[in-house]
């Protein structure tokens, strides 16, 4: 039942797999073969084969592995994936779900499950990609899977949630609580979640409301400024320019991260909440600096008076720490003043002592 309402794979498929004559090396139709794009095929522990895309950037720090959403498979988002290995700098993998492309199998909550670990392994095992260099990016029921597998990869770089839900049910009926019978439990497992955690959804969005995005980003463990695009609705996030302007921002900080992503971003928290901190004291701050320029006036010969002001005891104390300090420092001169003038002293008896040693040998 759940299967029946939740899953729209396209029918027929959008793309054909074929073998290249001679190499045996597979390739999406009607698409012109491209260097840095390879189409592969892998098994899944619940016995279906899976098609995906792997497009390569040859400055890539980053691999995103990208879940699509409803009623598309890898055909339909060839192009997207090609534009953001392009503008992202990352390399990409984009798969079907089983009975979806040319997957084999039927669409189920468990066999997504099953299809984005066998993509995650493919891409540690294959490319030779760490688990801190990943990123999971889902796309409404995309988020699914994505959360499923971030829950349970702890040294994960990031996450990207594009228009996702809470929950399967919770997208038809606004329900308070979660029902044995519903799928894709989001709202559950953001929580668990111990990477940075980008959210994108649109304000317009008539499939999956914004306050899903919402609430989830309000759920997330390490949240990073979201993204609700004014006017976007579900299917047309790619076409405003602040879509990939954000990404691209997100990426290039997490990136920075000399370990892991959420490393960082509890670092970047800390120097926030210290700047506000900060801040609440600027004005206290500011009157002890007041207080302060009299104690700089001691060192001077004159003293201004100042009207209405009383010296607290601590610069009292202050004052006199300071002229201490310089009768320590003039005795300190003199002390050097009498060792330079006994330096001088015996100079100059040595002096004295060769020349009377010159006049004695002369005489002679």
């Amino acid at each position: 039942m759940a299967a029946k309402l939740a899953f729209f794979p396209p029918n027929p498929p959008s793309y054909k797999v074929v073998e290249a004559p001679g190499t045996g090396a597979l390739a999406l139709e009607p698409f012109p073969r491209r260097e840095n794009v390879e189409v592969v095929k892998f098994g899944t522990r619940r016995g279906t084969e899976i098609v995906g895309v792997y497009v390569g950037h040859p400055m890539a720090k980053s691999t995103i592995l990208y879940s699509h959403g409803n009623a598309a498979d890898i055909g339909y988002m060839y192009q997207l994936f090609l534009d953001l290995s392009t503008q992202l700098c990352v390399n990409l993998l984009g798969y079907d779900y089983s009975g979806y492309g040319q997957s084999s199998g039927k669409p189920s909550e468990n066999n997504t499950y099953a299809d984005i670990e066998a993509a995650y392994k493919y891409i540690e095992e294959h490319y030779g990609t760490k688990q801190e260099d990943i990123i999971l990016y889902g796309q409404s029921v995309g988020s699914g899977p994505t959360l499923d597998l971030a829950t349970r990869l702890p040294r994960l770089r990031a996450v990207v949630l594009h228009s996702p839900i809470l929950s399967g049910l919770r997208v038809m009926y606004p329900v308070k609580r979660t029902y044995w019978f519903d799928i894709y439990k989001n709202i559950d497992k953001i929580p668990l979640v111990k990477c940075p955690v980008l959210v994108i959804h649109g304000t317009a969005d008539e499939v999956v409301d914004c306050s899903h995005g919402k609430q989830l980003w309000e759920l997330c463990q390490e949240k990073y400024e979201p993204l609700w695009i004014k006017g976007g609705n579900h299917c047309n996030l790619e076409n405003f320019p602040e879509y990939v302007r954000h990404l691209r921002k997100f990426i290039s900080i997490i990136e920075k991260s000399p370990s892991q992503g959420q490393c960082f971003w509890r670092s970047i928290d800390r120097i926030e909440e210290a700047r506000r901190s900060i801040d609440c004291f600027e004005a206290p701050r500011m009157s002890t600096d007041l207080r302060d320029k009299p104690r700089k006036s001691a060192d001077m010969p004159e003293q201004p008076k100042f009207q209405g002001y009383r010296l607290s005891n601590i610069e009292t104390l202050e004052k006199s720490r300071i002229s201490f300090d310089q009768v320590a420092r003039s005795h300190k001169n003199i002390e050097h003043h009498d060792k330079s003038r006994k330096s001088i002293d015996v100079h100059f008896g040595r002096a004295r002592k060769s020349l009377d040693w010159m006049d004695r040998i002369r005489a002679r």
